[in-house]
C-alpha cells in the first residue's frame, strides 16, 4: 500500500508541479488540501486540475470563519503590528492552514505534508513550527529545499515538467506579481517592487481598492459597535465577524485604506519589500484602538502595548502554538472585558477621521478634563505632587552639582 502526503494546495503551477513529481520521486499517493481562507475565486477549477495533476483526492476545506474569529480577532485586539506596519495577513493565516492540514493528514492516515513554500521566505517557518507542534510524527517535505531532488529554478522549467507528464493546464510564460490573498488582505511582491529605489505601479498592482488619489472626492461615515473587544456590526447591520471583514474591505478599498509599502526584515534574516493591501484590517484595528482610548487606564494601555508588539512578533516567526502565544492572548483577552461601545468615523482619500465615540464603560470624566475646576480635582494637589514625582530629578541635580564643585 502506498504512503499517502498530503499536500498545501492552492492549484498554482508550484503546487501544481509537485504533484508528479511526489509520486514520481516518491512513490506517494498525492491528497491535496486547499484551506479556503477567503481568497475568492482563486478557488474555482481547482477539483478539475488537481485531478488532471494527479491527485488521487481534493478536499477543500473552508475555515474562513475559524480564521476570522480565532486568528484575526486576537491579533485585532491585540494590535499586532509587526514592524510598525504589517498586519500579518499571511502569518496569521499559516497556523490556521497548517492545523486543517494535520486534521486531513490524520483523517488519510498520511504519514507526511507537503508544502511549496520557498527556501527563503518566512512561510516555510510558519508551515513547519505549527506541524511540529500539532503532529511532531509527520513528515514534512519541502521540494525547494531539496535542490538534489527539486532540478526546477523557473516557471519556465515547472510548465515544461508539466507538460512532459501530459499536464496541458492554463499557465504561460508571462511574469506577474508574487501574490497571497486571504480574507484580511493581499500582498504583492517581485517586478518593480524587487528594487527599493522604484515606485509601485498601483494602477497594475492594486486587487481589492484603488489609490487615496483616485478614491470619491466625498467621505463617506461609518459607525460599528463592539463587545468586548469583537465587532458586532455595521451601520447598525449585526454581521458576524468575517462579513464585517468583508463589508469594511468593500468600504476601504473604495476609499484607498490600507495601502503598505514597506521594507521588512525577514525571520530568516534578509529584507524583502512588499506592498499590502489590508483595507477592511485597518479600519477595524483603527476603530478598536478608537474605542480603548477611551475605556483602558494607562498602565493598562503601556503594558498592552508591550504584549501587542510580542503578539506580532510571535505571529510573525511562526509560533502560534506556543505556550508563549497562549499566555499573551490570555493577558490580552482580559483587556477586552469593558472593550464595548460604538465608534464613528468617516473614511477619506486613505484616511480614517474619528467622528465620535461612546462606550458604557467610558473613563472619560468630562468634568475632570474640563478646565473648570471640579469636586473630584484640587488644583493644590498638583503641587505636592510634582515635588514627588520630579524628587528624583532634582536630587540628581543637586548632586551633580555638589560634585562638580568638590571637583573645583
Amino acid at each position: 500500500m502506498k504512503e499517502k502526503v498530503v499536500l498545501a494546495y492552492s492549484g498554482g503551477l508550484d503546487t501544481t508541479a509537485i504533484i508528479p513529481w511526489l509520486k514520481e520521486n516518491f512513490g506517494y499517493e498525492v491528497i491535496c488540501c486547499c484551506v479556503d481562507c477567503g481568497q475568492g475565486n482563486e478557488l474555482d477549477g481547482l477539483d478539475e486540475r488537481a485531478k488532471l495533476s494527479g491527485a488521487a483526492k481534493l478536499y477543500i476545506e473552508d475555515i474562513t470563519d475559524d480564521f476570522a474569529e480565532n486568528y484575526i480577532m486576537p491579533c485585532v485586539q491585540a494590535n499586532a503590528v509587526y514592524e510598525n506596519k504589517y498586519l500579518l495577513g499571511t502569518s496569521m493565516a499559516r497556523p490556521a492552514i497548517a492545523k486543517k492540514l494535520v486534521e486531513i493528514a490524520r483523517k488519510e492516515g498520511a504519514s507526511a505534508i507537503c508544502h511549496g513554500a520557498t527556501g527563503k521566505g518566512n512561510d516555510q517557518i510558519r508551515f513547519e513550527l505549527s506541524i511540529k507542534a500539532l503532529a511532531p510524527d509527520l513528515k514534512i517535505i519541502a521540494p525547494w529545499r531539496m535542490t538534489d531532488v527539486w532540478t526546477m529554478q523557473s516557471r519556465e522549467d515547472e510548465i515544461e515538467y508539466c507538460k512532459k507528464h501530459g499536464i496541458d493546464l492554463p499557465f504561460d510564460h508571462s511574469h506577474s506579481y508574487s501574490r497571497d490573498r486571504n480574507l484580511w488582505h493581499i500582498s504583492h511582491e517581485g517586478l518593480e517592487l524587487e528594487d527599493p529605489a522604484n515606485e509601485p505601479n498601483y494602477d497594475h498592482m492594486l486587487v481589492l481598492g484603488v489609490t487615496p488619489e483616485k478614491a470619491p472626492d466625498e467621505a463617506e461615515y461609518v459607525t460599528m459597535t463592539f463587545e468586548k473587544g469583537v465587532p458586532t456590526s455595521i451601520n447598525g447591520k449585526s454581521m458576524k465577524v468575517a462579513d464585517i471583514i468583508r463589508e469594511l474591505n468593500r468600504l476601504g478599498g473604495k476609499h484607498g485604506i490600507g495601502i503598505v509599502d514597506i521594507v521588512e526584515n525577514r525571520v530568516v534574516g534578509m529584507k524583502s519589500r512588499g506592498v499590502y493591501e489590508t483595507p477592511g484590517g485597518t479600519i477595524l484595528m483603527e476603530a478598536h484602538q478608537q474605542l480603548e482610548e477611551l475605556i483602558l487606564d494607562r498602565a493598562t494601555m503601556e503594558a498592552k502595548k508591550d504584549m501587542g508588539n510580542k503578539m506580532a512578533q510571535i505571529v510573525y516567526e511562526g509560533k502560534w502554538f506556543t505556550p508563549l502565544r497562549e499566555a499573551v492572548q490570555a493577558f490580552v483577552t482580559s483587556t477586552q472585558e469593558y472593550v464595548t461601545g460604538e465608534v464613528k468615523f468617516k473614511l477619506y482619500k486613505g484616511n480614517i477621521i474619528k467622528a465620535g465615540t461612546t462606550s458604557p464603560y467610558s473613563l472619560y470624566n468630562e468634568s475632570l478634563a474640563s478646565f473648570t475646576t471640579g469636586d473630584m480635582y484640587d488644583h493644590h494637589d498638583a503641587s505636592g505632587f510634582i515635588t514627588l514625582f520630579g524628587l528624583p530629578l532634582k536630587v540628581r541635580a543637586m548632586k551633580l552639582a555638589e560634585a562638580k564643585k568638590n571637583q573645583n
